[in-house]
């Protein structure tokens, strides 16, 4: 099923997220949803805030990002925590499901360490580098409340407030399912 996709202004996707545990109710559903709203939004990541839940659970799906997609990683993560961002930062244009049509360059650790749990809950402690760390550490940051904008200036954000505002409003164009917050 394809889950409408919290536009930003709603509240949830301010919320620092919280741990589950194996018996959370329609967790296996959950991830299967998240996996085909993204890939109907052409997403590379989609964590579960965007579709209104406030737990730490969040996915990638990257090969397309990739010349050679074998590069790329398709993995679910739950109850991550980031060890590690090192080595240089670089810059990259980023977009985000919850503000369409903005995209803009975010400076990033270019490698990271995570713990996180699988979907089975299973634990693991990977390092991620290049267009992959990327990924995580921006989903990641939806977990944590923080959105990709953050990450610009002050300067920067001001002069996006006003499609920020349109887009809270629903005054987007858009060709995935998504919800908008009361006004």
């Amino acid at each position: 099923m394809i889950l409408p996709i919290r536009a930003i202004g709603d509240p949830i996707l301010r919320k620092k997220c919280l741990d589950i545990g194996s018996d959370y109710p329609g967790l296996s559903d959950l991830i299967a949803n998240m996996f085909q709203t993204m890939k109907a939004a052409r997403g590379v990541g989609l964590a579960a805030p965007q579709v209104g839940k406030d737990i730490r659970l969040f996915i990638v799906d990257s090969p397309r990002m990739y010349e050679d997609p074998a590069l790329g990683i398709r993995k679910v993560f739950i109850n991550a925590r980031i060890e590690s961002e090192f080595d240089e930062r670089w810059s990259y244009e980023e977009g985000c499901l919850s503000i369409p049509d903005v995209r803009e360059d975010v400076e990033r650790n270019k490698k990271i360490r995570i713990r996180f749990l699988d979907e089975k809950f299973m634990e693991h402690s990977e390092e991620y580098d290049d267009l992959n760390a990327r990924v995580i550490q921006h989903e990641y940051d939806h977990i944590e409340g923080i959105l990709f904008v953050d990450h610009l200036s002050a300067f920067k954000r001001q002069l996006l407030k006003g499609r920020f505002n349109n887009i809270s409003k629903g005054k987007v164009s858009v060709e995935y399912k998504m919800k908008f917050p009361k006004t």
